[in-house]
């Protein structure tokens, strides 16, 4: 068979038309992009209903919907770890249409678990924070460690007689408990409790001298003045809480726990869709409504850039690596 040459008039009459089916490809890409989301987004959440943590991703879910003209669909998928939600984010296409929440606690799965089924910093794909909180160190109202200062006194005093009370092992409350002793150079006993109630009933019977707790948790029985905040946990004063000072304010320079809520997508996706998502975080946290809820709860809605997110969770892998190490925590 003899190949039919090409022309010059002929090739220039060809190439308008090869180049746009070359470009059909990337002209859908974009408009699927452009068009993003085109159905519902499951928003999937390592934790059960009613807590904070879902209170405040439910508001977050009906103000993205209403930004980006999609229904967000909340779904709880509770489980040691956070491993089940995360799962269940990364088994769905990368396309945006499933996100999660991502938190401190995932940092601290990377750090205690002896392995993973995923890798958190390779296989997520950062969106933005939405809220970031401090704990709450906290004296019983009657007691006489009035501030800080005065348990770090009390514990270089008798050294092993002080208790601390917090969650169970591994929390985030009790590894806040464990930077402070590793920080101060202090010897105290962590009591960890089942769940926030049994700590603050331990500390109201006086069974521990101080607790570790975000606001949320304790907020009632702080408004009722049967406890004292004697410091929180942040690089600088709360927003919610002016008149409380820092840990390192209060004599443990260099002392900082922050927890935060982000959003997460399946690494693959888009940067287009990414961006999207992005933006639409920080319009919602700007929005009063969600800055008063999230502040009720001692929440500053806060959003970052993904590079901000992936560089937290990162850093937080390595404080948490470190201190299990230094504390002799067993891994799971």
């Amino acid at each position: 068979m003899t190949a039919t040459p090409i022309t010059r008039r002929r090739f220039s009459r060809m190439l308008p038309g090869a180049l746009a089916a070359a470009l059909l490809p990337v002209q859908q890409t974009a408009f699927a992009q452009a068009h993003y989301p085109s159905r519902p987004v499951r928003f999937i959440l390592p934790f059960g209903p009613a807590g904070v943590a879902d209170v405040t991703s439910r508001l977050a879910a009906e103000k993205l919907g209403e930004k980006l003209g999609q229904r967000f669909v909340v779904e709880n998928q509770p489980g040691p770890g956070g491993i089940a939600a995360a799962r269940a984010v990364l088994s769905q296409p990368a396309d945006g249409h499933t996100i999660g929440l991502v938190t401190n606690g995932n940092a601290i799965s990377a750090a205690i678990y002896r392995a993973l089924p995923y890798d958190p910093v390779k296989e997520f794909a950062a969106i933005s924070t939405i809220g970031a909180f401090d704990l709450v160190l906290a004296t019983n109202a009657e007691s006489e460690l009035k501030t800080l200062g005065d348990f770090l006194k009390a514990a270089r005093a008798q050294p092993g007689k002080l208790n601390v009370g917090t969650i169970n092992v591994g929390g985030t409350q009790n590894l806040a408990a464990e930077l402070l002793k590793a920080s101060a150079g202090l010897d105290f006993q962590i009591v960890p409790y089942r769940a926030s109630p049994d700590v603050i009933v331990a500390l109201l019977r006086n069974d521990v001298q101080m607790l570790v707790e975000f606001y949320a948790a304790i907020k009632p029985t702080l408004l009722d003045n049967k406890i004292r905040a004697v410091a929180t946990t942040g690089p600088r004063r709360s927003p919610f809480s002016q008149d409380v000072p820092t840990v390192a304010e209060a004599g443990v320079p260099g002392y900082e726990v922050v927890s935060w809520n982000g959003i997460f997508v399946r690494t693959g996706t888009s940067a287009e869709i990414i961006n999207i998502l992005n933006v639409a975080i920080r319009d919602m946290v700007a929005i009063p409504e969600v800055k008063e809820h999230y502040a009720d709860l001692g929440i500053e809605a806060k959003a970052s850039s993904p590079e901000e997110l992936k560089e937290r969770l990162v850093a937080d892998i390595a404080k948490w690596s470190a201190l299990i190490e230094r504390a002799g925590i067993a891994k799971q």
